[in-house]
């Protein structure tokens, strides 16, 4: 599909992440030897990071939400079509299938008007069951996972601090991302959910 200025394609995922505290303070780095860290660490709870990506327009942005349930997705869409797509008239959403992923979730966090005005701006593409690595945003969280989250974080304020440096990095630099994914090849991966014609 070729990259449309007006009616924008946007995949959105969502992990949970776990917050880390160190138990002991770590020993500093000095030179010869490496920053050395306790195994024991302390729980500080969850949390769930939310990712949009506009795949054809390098551009991805990241939030924190300290929950994962219907009225959190909700606000997050509302973000999306009113603070960075407020002039698309409507919006190609990618994203996997969940219960907390539903127009019923707008309705359930606004008032009627209000989720009906978001609702008609979304086009809701689910990608299918088992089959949530056609989606773009993922590779995404695969990134920022591997350059950003392979350390022990303790609060959701230095978690915000970090992914927002990603984000800004990422979207200065204009990272895409090569997919290389063909309709055959989907087709040959999936095939239990095509059906088959006998002529």
């Amino acid at each position: 599909m070729p990259f449309d200025e007006v009616i924008p394609v946007i995949c959105m995922d969502e992990q949970l992440h776990q917050l880390l505290g160190e138990s002991r303070e770590p020993i500093r780095m000095r030179p010869g030897k490496p920053e050395r860290q306790d195994s024991e660490y302390v729980r500080n709870g969850t949390c769930s990071i939310f990712l949009f990506t506009e795949p054809l327009g390098c551009w991805r942005h990241v939030s924190i939400s300290e929950r994962r349930t219907k009225i959190d997705w909700a606000n997050q869409i509302r973000d999306l079509l009113e603070t960075y797509y407020p002039d698309a008239p409507i919006i190609r959403l990618v994203m996997d299938i969940l219960n907390t992923h539903s127009i019923s979730s707008l309705y359930e966090a606004f008032p009627p008007e209000v989720a009906r005005r978001l609702a008609k701006r979304l086009g809701i593409h689910h990608t299918p069951k088992h089959g949530s690595w056609l989606n773009i945003a993922e590779i995404e969280l695969s990134a920022m996972s591997r350059q950003c989250l392979d350390r022990r974080i303790s609060d959701i304020s230095a978690l915000s601090t970090e992914l927002t440096a990603w984000e800004v990095t990422r979207n200065y630099s204009q990272k895409s991302v090569d997919w290389q994914c063909t309709t055959d090849t989907v087709r040959t991966k999936l095939k239990r959910l095509y059906p088959e014609f006998k002529s």
